[in-house]
Formats: C-alpha cells, structure tokens, sequence
C-alpha cells in the first residue's frame, strides 16, 4: 500500500506501440494502492485491463486499425487534433464527475493536458519516443510551420484551446511542452540527450516488468544461437521480406529463428520452411531477447529499446516514420547494422548477421548500453517520481 491511496488518471491512445510502454508503470501504482483510471478505446481493452486498472472507454478517429495515415506531416498532425477535438467531450463527461488527482497521459492525446488543467490537477506526460530539446522549435519545429496547410491547422489548435478549458493558451506550450515529462526510452535513444531540459523531463528508460501474461519461451535443444525476427505490429505485411530472411538464415549452420510474421501474412506463402524456423503470427518478444544472439528489427522505438535494454545486438530494417532515425542512431551507438528493405538481399542478411554477431567492439557497446538502460530505473523509478507529484 502507498502512503496515501488516490485517484491516478492515465489518457492514452489505442496504438499497441504507444500502450505498451507505460502498461507497467499503470500495473505498478495499482499494485501500490491507487485507484488508476485508463481512458482508451475498447480496441486496447485488454491491454489496459491487464493492468487492474479501470477501463474509462472513449471513441478514437485515429487510424490505427489500417494504418491508414497521411503522407502530409500536417495532415497527420490534424488527424491527432481532431482526435483529441472529438475525444474531450467523452473524457470530460466521466472525469468531470469523477476528477483525478493527477493526470498521465500520452504523446497522442491533448485532450488529457486540457482536462488537467481545466481541473486543476498535476499532470505528467509519458512519452514513447522522444522529446523536445532547447532549440527544437527553431530547429524542427520552424520547418514543420513553413508546411502548407500550417497556418491553418494553428488557428484550429488556437481556437479550440480558447475554448477548451485549458489555461495554457499557446499552441507551441501546449502541444509540444509538458510541464512534466517521463521518457520511456534509453536516454542512449534521445536525440541531444544534452540539450533536454532535465527539471522538466526524466529518462526512467524501458518500463518492461516481466510480462508473464504474454507467455514464455523455451530455447531449442541444441539450439547453439538464436535470431528473433519482428518487424512490431503495424509493418508485418512483408512476405517477401520474410522469404529473403528465410533464404538467409535457413539452416544455417548453429542457428535457430524465430520469425514473427504478424496476422496478415500466412505462413504458406513463404514456401517451404527450414527446420531451424518456427513461425508465429505473434511471440513474447521480451521473453525471447532476453535469450537472444540477435535481433532483426523495423527499429521502431519500443523494438530498440528492448534491444538495448537486453544486450541484443541488431540488424535494423527501418519501415516507416521515426524508424529510420533510430536505425541510424543504433548503427551510431555501435550495436547495429542497418539494411534498407529494397537492400535486404540473403546475402546482405547473412552478411550483416555473421558480422555483427563475431564483432568484439559490438558485444562490448552492447553490454555497457544494456547496463545503462537497466540504471536509469525503469518502472519503479517512474511510478516513485509519479507519487511524489500527488501533492
């Protein structure tokens, strides 16, 4: 039990990439004795139940069943905005009769920093991925509000803040400062890890816990080195890429691999399968790099975080989005290859993975930055900083 039970709120969005990385930190302060609240979609019921928490539904517009985003920066800004427009009446409508005495809430959603504030209540952001350094705005920012369409999307930002009850008032505060941050990933990860503001933010990093509820695995008799391949949950639809993988690590010598192939692509049209191969729509990543040699990732934040956090030296085959950027900062880092999908040949694949799994400067880096990852204090670490904000 915690020194005083209280009301916790958590606001996320129903993206598996977004949920998961803060589900042990909602499972840690029920644990402690807190009443915790979880407003999400149903789409993440279990996910957020799991936990012990509270379930608060509400219906999301984001596109995270199709994964149908736009191309268009703006574009795919406004679709968070309307998200949250559409999602505050719905949230307003339980917390307003039931406050909380703080406020957590992800990177995704500005409809929770408005409900905070209209409340009065503390609030700290729990963010997946990276955050803002001193000169962001000038330096990203500036280039984002050059775009067509910017002007526009700040005056909807600004006049739907007018009117929201929030008391912050500026778009730029609102949206991109928090007044109190977590980051859930290796401060290894953080683009000038130097520049952020550290009164503001804290690196916990990978808030893990020992997901027992997603199952186990046993390593294979015989098994004298072990591959896991994943490309997360929103990129799966890649069978090509899984028959390259297959070509270039099918029986090869000493090593057994596991491929996660995600529930869009069916096994048999991968042609026949090697013995040293299993194949599953879905695996308890976690429980399998902790055993692993090597990990080919999509280098999605959550997959390099827990390669980094396990010691997994990896083969980064970067999809989409932020990917590409932390491919390249994992190469930086000295534990990872980086091959671009259109270059992922069997040869390259095989290549990459003899390389990097018999380089002695790659298994050193590997194991001081699994160190640090583990020192930053993970899970109780966040949920100790989150109780001392409860006033």
């Amino acid at each position: 039990m915690s020194r005083r039970r209280a009301h916790i709120a958590m606001v996320g969005i129903p993206a598996v990439s977004h949920t998961l990385p803060s589900v042990e930190i909602i499972r840690e302060l029920v644990d402690r004795g807190h009443r915790v609240t979880y407003a999400n979609d149903p789409a993440v019921a279990d996910l957020v139940t799991g936990t012990g928490a509270e379930l608060v539904r509400y219906t999301s517009t984001l596109p995270v069943g199709d994964h149908d985003w736009p191309d268009d920066p703006i574009a795919a800004m406004e679709v968070f905005l309307d998200d949250s427009i559409q999602a505050l009446p719905q949230l307003r409508a339980h917390y307003d009769h039931d406050p909380a005495d703080l406020y957590l809430y992800d990177i995704g959603t500005f409809a929770a920093r408005a409900i905070a504030e209209a409340h009065q209540r503390p609030i700290v952001q729990l963010s997946p991925t990276y955050v803002a350094w001193a000169g962001y705005e000038q330096e990203v920012g500036a280039h984002l509000w050059a775009l067509p369409g910017a002007d526009a999307y700040r005056a909807k930002f600004a006049a739907w803040l007018a009117g929201n009850g929030a008391t912050t008032t500026d778009v730029d505060t609102f949206s991109g400062r928090p007044t109190r941050a977590l980051a859930l990933i290796p401060r290894a990860m953080q683009p000038y890890a130097d520049r952020v503001d550290t009164d503001v933010v804290t690196f916990v990093g990978p808030c893990l816990g020992q997901r027992t509820d997603q199952g186990t695995w046993t390593r294979p008799a015989g098994a004298a080195k072990i591959l896991l391949i994943s490309l997360g949950t929103a990129f799966t639809r890649q069978p090509e890429f899984y028959r390259r993988c297959l070509a270039a690590y099918g029986n090869l010598p000493g090593w057994h691999m596991v491929l996660q192939v995600g529930k869009h692509t069916d096994p048999a049209e991968l042609g026949d399968i090697p013995d040293n191969v299993e194949i599953h729509p879905w695996v308890p990543q976690l429980a399998i790099l902790e055993q692993a040699d090597a990990f080919v990732t999509h280098a999605g934040m959550g997959g390099s975080s827990e390669g980094l956090f396990t010691g997994t030296p990896m083969i980064a085959v970067p999809q989409a989005v932020d990917q590409f950027t932390n491919a390249d900062r994992l190469v930086e880092l000295g534990v990872a290859r980086r091959i671009d999908t259109a270059d992922a040949t069997a040869e390259s694949l095989r290549t990459a993975l003899l390389d990097l799994t018999t380089d002695p400067d790659v298994a050193r880096r590997s194991a001081a930055l699994r160190a640090d990852a583990r020192a930053e204090g993970g899970t109780t670490r966040a949920a100790d900083i989150i109780e001392s904000l409860l006033g």
